[in-house]
C-alpha cells in the first residue's frame, strides 16, 4: 500500500504532538508523516519532530518554513495559530496540496481566506474532529428542532485547560450554531456571552455561552436545555487530545485526491444528509 505523506504545521504544540504520536503508532496505516513546520521562532525548531513529541526519534526534523516541510506531502494538517492559517492560505493554494485545518479561534475575515483557498484545493474545516462531538452537533439540531416554541432555554457551558487562548471555544460555538439552526435563529442575533451584574430577566430567544478556564481540562461541552419543571443535557467530554488528533489524520487519509472544495468531518464520517 502506497502511504499518503502528512506535514503538521503547529508540530511543537499540544495537538501537533498528539498528531506526531498517532502517526508514529500507525492508528491511521494510510499515513505516513513526511514534514513538520513551525514559526520561525518557535523552541521546537531544528528538533526532531518525534522526539520533541516524546514517541522516540523519526528523523523528521520541524522545520520553520511550511513550504519547505510541506513540499514532498499530500496533505498539511494544520493546528496553528488563527492569524497563522490564515496568512498560508494562498500560499497551500498555490502549492496545489490538499488542507486539514483544526485551528480554533478564526475571524470571518480569516474564514474568507480559507474560502478562498477551497476553490483550488480541497479543504477540510471543522472546530472538532472527534467523531463524538460531530454526532453531538447533530443531536443538538434534532433536539432544539424538537423543543422549538415549548419553551425550552438553551445555554453551552465549556471547560478548557488554563493555556487556552480562545473563548468560547469554536466547537462551543459550533454547537450554539446547531442549537440556533434548530430553533431557526440566527446565532450572532442571539448569542449572550457570559452574565454579570443587573442583567434583568432572562431573554427567551437567547442562548448563552459561559467558557471555564482552569486546569488541564481537554475538553468539555455541556448544551443545556432548561424549562420550568425539568432540563435537559446533552454533553461530550474528552478525556485526551488522540480523540481530535485521530479525527484530523482519518480526514486527511479522506480528502486526499478529493475535488476543490470545502468540506466538513460530516463528510469525512459519511454524516452529511
Amino acid at each position: 500500500m502506497t502511504k499518503k505523506k502528512v506535514t503538521i504545521q503547529g508540530a511543537g504544540g499540544r495537538m501537533g504532538g498528539a498528531l506526531i504520536r498517532c502517526l508514529a503508532a500507525g492508528v491511521v496505516p494510510e499515513l505516513e508523516l513526511c514534514g513538520a513546520a513551525e514559526r520561525e521562532d518557535h523552541p521546537s525548531v531544528g528538533q526532531d519532530s518525534s522526539r520533541w513529541a516524546g514517541a522516540g526519534d523519526n528523523a523528521v526534523s520541524i522545520l520553520g518554513s511550511l513550504e519547505e516541510a510541506a513540499r514532498p506531502c499530500d496533505v498539511i494538517v494544520d493546528f496553528s495559530f488563527h492569524s497563522v492559517t490564515s496568512g498560508n492560505a494562498s500560499r497551500i493554494a498555490a502549492m496545489k496540496k490538499a488542507w486539514v485545518i483544526g485551528t480554533t479561534g478564526l475571524t470571518d475575515e480569516e474564514k474568507a481566506k480559507i474560502e478562498e483557498a477551497a476553490r483550488e484545493i480541497p479543504v477540510v474545516m471543522a472546530p472538532n474532529m472527534s467523531l463524538g462531538v460531530n454526532l453531538l452537533l447533530s443531536l443538538v439540531e434534532r433536539a432544539a428542532r424538537a423543543l422549538k416554541n415549548r419553551g425550552y432555554d438553551i445555554e453551552v457551558i465549556e471547560r478548557h485547560h488554563n493555556l487556552k487562548k480562545d473563548a468560547p471555544s469554536g466547537t462551543a460555538l459550533a454547537l450554539g450554531a446547531a442549537a440556533a439552526a434548530g430553533y431557526d435563529l440566527a446565532l450572532e442575533e442571539v448569542a449572550r456571552h457570559g452574565r454579570g451584574g443587573m442583567t434583568g430577566e432572562r431573554v427567551r430567544e437567547e442562548i448563552g455561552f459561559h467558557a471555564v478556564r482552569a486546569g488541564d481540562f481537554v475538553g468539555d461541552h455541556t448544551v443545556l436545555f432548561g424549562t420550568q419543571g425539568e432540563s435537559i443535557e446533552l454533553s461530550h467530554r474528552a478525556t485526551n487530545r488522540d480523540t481530535f488528533a485521530v479525527g484530523a489524520l482519518r480526514a486527511a487519509a479522506w480528502v486526499v485526491g478529493k475535488p476543490p472544495g470545502l468540506y466538513s468531518m460530516n463528510d469525512v464520517l459519511g454524516l452529511s444528509d
